[in-house]
């Protein structure tokens, strides 16, 4: 759940208007100093899980685990696409897909901060794994990360 001043503003940062202005707003280098800055103190004590497109490069560089998590444009499409539907709300299966490329084309090329794996992350293509899969796979990597394997 995501909350804005004690209001819960879930629903309303999940549409697709709101989404189609995230790259473009996240690619402002005002934006993504202050974000980077915010991230930073959050993560300050350790112990946290946290997901983004420079997580890994810019944000938390040193991080003792990262996971590039990657999955087809067409299926993150299908995925937002049945997410939508759940909730009632409208949208094309086409005009999402354009989105979801959209988004990666523009954070893949800003100039601050753009979207790349880190050299050192491990990346999982969830493309075809159940959310139950995803979890094994993460919990695996975790164990070793923290030597319990």
């Amino acid at each position: 759940q995501t909350y804005l001043d004690g209001v819960l503003v879930e629903n309303d940062i999940r549409t697709l208007a709101v989404s189609s202005k995230v790259s473009i707003v996240a690619a402002l280098g005002f934006v993504r100093e202050a974000m980077v800055s915010l991230q930073q103190q959050m993560g300050r004590e350790k112990g946290i899980v946290m997901d983004g497109r420079d997580i890994g490069t810019t944000v938390f560089p040193d991080a003792e685990l990262k996971i590039f998590v990657t999955a087809s444009p067409e299926i993150r499409a299908q995925r937002r696409y049945d997410e939508l539907q759940a909730k009632g709300e409208k949208g094309s299966y086409e005009e999402i897909l354009e989105n979801v490329k959209e988004r990666d084309r523009i954070d893949t090329s800003r100039a601050v901060s753009p979207l790349r794996k880190a050299d050192d992350a491990i990346e999982l293509d969830n493309s075809h794994m159940t959310i139950s899969e995803q979890k094994e796979w993460l919990a695996a990597r975790f164990r070793k990360v923290v030597g319990a394997e």
